[in-house]
């Protein structure tokens, strides 16, 4: 989602062996990283059985949906707080952009309450972690029609929304944010990631491009006490035990609350 002069990503080696060779090597090839053994405590790539994976041999980062089979039930997916910030009454079919996209948790809890949903991630390497997690979705009964609303763009975010030719209803944003509390085991595994990729630099400009896209309403995902994306006050908020969500409303529809 950010300029990638920016934020300069480093790619890992991407290993696989046996039966998984060659969807390894073609991965790495759409990746643009090098096929190869990493050395140890080298983080690396890895894919097997299970799918493709971030891990340093002993921490192991990868991009899943299946662990929210239960919160997708139809009871349990109407109290999520993403999914009743970014509800926009009388739409059918609604068309979401996850400008942020990351591991798409979001996005996939978005797409279960019935939002058409574009995922945007820039960085090559977490692209290919959630292309694999949805690649799994698709193979999976219980998660299959979900995924079937999920498209993934491999690109910049900000690019991607100054050349929309349609207009979506909702924009999502959750850039990195370096303060936002975790776990000490979540901490450590993000922390594959942030040798990766640095925080979120251009928050400015990130908002601009959600505004300049027209959509009916921007949500924000922040952490609760972190302060308002680029400086903007939203027009309301909902908060939980850690996460805020800021909502921006661009146009006369319904409002959620």
């Amino acid at each position: 989602m950010a300029d990638k002069n920016k934020n300069k990503i480093c790619l890992p080696l991407l290993y696989a062996e046996g039966e998984f060779e060659k969807r390894g090597r073609e991965t790495a090839e759409h990746i643009g990283c090098e096929f190869g053994r990493p050395q140890p405590g080298e983080i690396s790539l890895l894919y097997d059985e299970s799918g493709l994976k971030l891990t340093d041999g002993t921490l192991t980062l990868q991009a899943d949906f299946s662990h929210l089979s239960k919160r997708i039930n139809k009871n349990n997916l109407n109290s999520e707080m993403i999914v009743k910030c970014a509800k926009i009454k009388g739409r059918e079919n609604p068309v979401l952009i996850d400008a942020t996209a990351g591991f798409g948790e979001d996005s996939f809890l978005l797409a279960a309450s019935g939002f058409n949903v574009t995922l945007c991630e820039y960085n090559p390497v977490i692209s290919a972690l959630l292309s694999d997690a949805i690649t799994r979705a698709f193979e999976d009964e219980k998660t299959k029609a979900v995924a079937e609303r999920l498209t993934l763009y491999e690109g910049d975010s900000i690019e991607y929304l100054s050349s929309l030719d349609f207009t979506p209803d909702v924009v999502l944003l959750d850039p990195m944010f370096p303060e936002r509390q975790k776990s000490a085991l979540v901490k450590k595994k993000f922390q594959l990631l942030q040798k990766l990729e640095r925080p979120c630099s251009d928050e400015d400009e990130l908002l601009e491009a959600a505004l300049n896209a027209h959509p009916h309403k921007i949500v924000i995902k922040r952490p609760l006490k972190g302060p308002f994306l680029a400086g903007r006050k939203p027009d309301y908020s909902l908060q939980g035990k850690a996460i805020r969500y800021d909502c921006i409303v661009l146009a006369n529809s319904p409002d959620e609350r």
